[in-house]
């Protein structure tokens, strides 16, 4: 397994290396060791949850406030177009955002550091996206951003088919920033 960065600092991108023959395939989709070899603790992680989509679908832009949650992030079935926007006020990419395919093709583990939003759109029939989180939710510490507000202007590469009411009543980006007392 190899480890990239991103263009946002202390995103990691886990890069499997899937072993296929005649029967399918193997591939690990964690590994402690490796995770410690890049400054996470793997034992930190206390809870999975899995979600699935309908193509078209948006989750997101979800974050939490307070300490914030690292989370683990990869698509078990189908694909998705997954997008992070860094919500850290005293990070060097504060309010950038990047976009990655997570696939059950490539199994690559998106590495979201605590003091993100965090969301994405299914691009397949069904998509199953697992997560490995940090801490335990706590409904208090919710944010989220709308998927379309027109400052942070995310490219969703389709049609949006459902969003959940709770997303479609998320703030702006612009009391996001005001709330963290940014800008």
């Amino acid at each position: 397994m190899r480890v990239e960065t991103t263009p946002l600092k202390g995103v990691l991108l886990f890069v499997p290396e899937p072993h296929r023959d005649e029967r399918g395939l193997f591939t690990r989709t964690f590994d402690a060791v490796v995770a410690a070899e890049h400054g996470l603790d793997p034992a930190a992680f206390v809870q999975d949850s899995q979600s699935r989509s309908v193509a078209g679908t948006i989750r997101g832009m979800h974050g939490r406030s307070g300490r914030g949650e690292a989370k683990l992030v990869r698509c078990a079935r189908g694909a998705v177009h997954d997008v992070l926007v860094d919500i850290r006020p005293d990070s060097p990419t504060f309010g950038r955002q990047t976009s990655v395919r997570l696939d059950d093709r490539a199994f690559v583990t998106l590495y979201v550091p605590a003091g993100f939003l965090h969301g994405f759109q299914a691009l397949t029939g069904e998509a199953d996206v697992c997560y490995r989180i940090d801490r335990e939710h706590d409904p208090a510490e919710d944010l989220s951003v709308r998927y379309d507000d027109p400052d942070l202007a995310i490219g969703w590469p389709r049609p949006v088919t459902a969003i959940s009411p709770r997303d479609l009543r998320a703030g702006s980006w612009a009391g996001l920033t005001g709330r963290l007392g940014v800008g």
